[in-house]
């Protein structure tokens, strides 16, 4: 069983960055593949991007290619999620998940543990 903390949400002007951060309350965290996912309202979650265990084999949907990057700091247990030139649309509530394996997913049923969220609104 591993607890999944997100943080690093908050309100930012179209253009603007963020840096999420997903810590996990295991130290063997290293073994897990993590993604992140987005969900706004009345939308489906959707994956964003994800890792691999070892941070060597990293996924971004298209809509955030060339925009946010994933990274792992595993003797810190923690995920990151650096977005840079923010849109709108990159409004949404945004949740880490993990799984227990090198190879990321994704898709939702992929991941066995998720985290609370955290809210991006990315304004006009």
């Amino acid at each position: 069983q591993v607890q999944l903390v997100e943080s690093g949400g908050g309100l930012v002007q179209a253009g603007g960055s963020l840096r999420l951060s997903c810590a996990a309350s295991r130290h063997t965290f290293s073994t897990y593949a993590v993604g992140w996912f987005r969900q706004a309202p009345r939308k489906e979650r959707d994956i964003v991007a994800a890792i691999s265990w070892s941070g060597r084999s990293t996924y971004y949907a298209d809509s955030v290619k060339g925009r946010f990057t994933i990274s792992r700091d595993n003797a810190k247990d923690t995920v990151y999620l650096q977005m840079n030139s923010l849109k709108p649309e990159d409004t949404a509530v945004y949740y880490c998940a993990a799984r227990d394996g090198v190879n990321f997913a994704i898709t939702r049923g992929g991941y066995d543990y998720w985290g609370q969220g955290t809210q991006v609104t990315v304004s006009s």
